[in-house]
């Protein structure tokens, strides 16, 4: 007789508990980088709407500013560390394959025997790892989880390439997600188009570099480091493509109308990227638009989370708003869902 496998009860609907961001201390202005791309304060704000970023220094790395970040989310959701069950950080950066971050982070937080682990979704994460999130707290896996989305994409940049050095940028924001008694999180809408993957890549696998390395210690010669590389035109055109399917498939899953929304928060890829979708959702007037990539550039991960942050703090949107967040980028991939907005700290 086959035995009888006990199913644990999870949560009927689920929310984001608190939010938390972690700002790298330097501020880096156009001013300081178009001499190395050969271009202009004026070039940079009109072609991605950025006056600065952020460069995380040597300190600042991915498990610290993942720590910091999580720490506020913890205090914003009204939890102890303790409570937490589980870890998923989103990042695409990290200069070793592992061990995973989530496992480092869970531990500096003081969270004891959790599991912890990373997805790489490169641009879109984060909205990755509310989905995990999500759906993990329904299934009963967990009662509460944090996601992280963090990058330290400043080493990965060239920074004579034209096409990307001005746009990347570190940081991170993090989330704590939970049972609610009402719906909080939507359904997903998302995607992917790997026939694009080059688009948005790093330009050499490790493997390459290695067998260049091992070639300059014998004859003496330069081998170039991995850099990210942009195709610009090819993400702006797939964005425009898929992306107004996309914003309209997770509104219309989560039973609303572009009329019910008080926020969109999308990636912070390129302001006019954010302005070609305001203008093809025909959204209303009154909706607060998220524009964090000003002064904090493109996160990846990091970018829906911190663009969330920012609204909130600067008293543009209020905790219990609804917004439509959506991520996209490398992969080619892209996600997003309507939630509430939470606390922050």
């Amino acid at each position: 007789m086959m035995a009888a496998i006990a199913r644990v009860p999870g949560a009927a609907h689920t929310r984001i508990l608190g939010l938390g961001a972690y700002r790298p201390r330097r501020a880096v202005p156009n001013a300081e980088i178009v001499d190395a791309i050969q271009s202009s304060d004026e070039w940079i704000r009109t072609r991605s709407g950025i006056r600065q970023r952020r460069w995380a220094a040597d300190d600042e790395t991915i498990i610290g500013m993942s720590v910091a970040a999580g720490r506020k989310a913890v205090e914003a959701a009204g939890l102890a560390p303790e409570q937490i069950g589980g870890v998923i950080v989103a990042t695409s950066s990290r200069m070793v394959f592992g061990p995973a971050a989530g496992a480092q982070v869970a531990t500096q937080l003081g969270m004891t025997d959790v599991p912890g682990f990373d997805v790489a979704a490169g641009c879109a994460g984060f909205c990755h790892a509310l989905v995990l999130a999500s759906d993990m707290i329904r299934a009963g896996t967990a009662r509460y989880l944090l996601i992280v989305g963090v990058e330290r994409l400043s080493d990965f940049i060239d920074h004579t390439d034209r096409t990307c050095a001005f746009i990347f940028a570190d940081g991170a924001g993090a989330a704590v997600v939970g049972p609610a008694d009402v719906e909080g999180i939507g359904p997903v809408a998302w995607g992917s188009d790997g026939s694009s993957w080059e688009a948005i890549r790093q330009d050499k696998d490790f493997g390459t570099f290695f067998d260049e390395v091992a070639a300059v210690e014998a004859n003496g010669g330069h081998a170039e480091r991995p850099y990210i590389r942009m195709q610009g035109t090819v993400v702006f055109r797939w964005a425009a493509t898929f992306l107004e399917k996309a914003c309209r498939a997770a509104v219309d899953k989560a039973g609303l109308t572009m009329n019910d929304l008080d926020v969109f928060i999308p990636h912070q890829a390129n302001s006019r990227i954010t302005d070609a979708l305001t203008r093809v959702l025909k959204l209303p007037d009154n909706i607060v638009v998220a524009d964090d990539i000003e002064y904090t550039g493109n996160t990846s991960a990091a970018s829906i989370p911190l663009a969330m942050e920012q609204v909130l703090r600067s008293g543009r949107a209020q905790p219990g708003d609804t917004a439509l967040i959506m991520g996209f980028g490398s992969g080619l991939a892209y996600a997003g869902q309507v939630v509430t907005l939470p606390p922050y700290a």
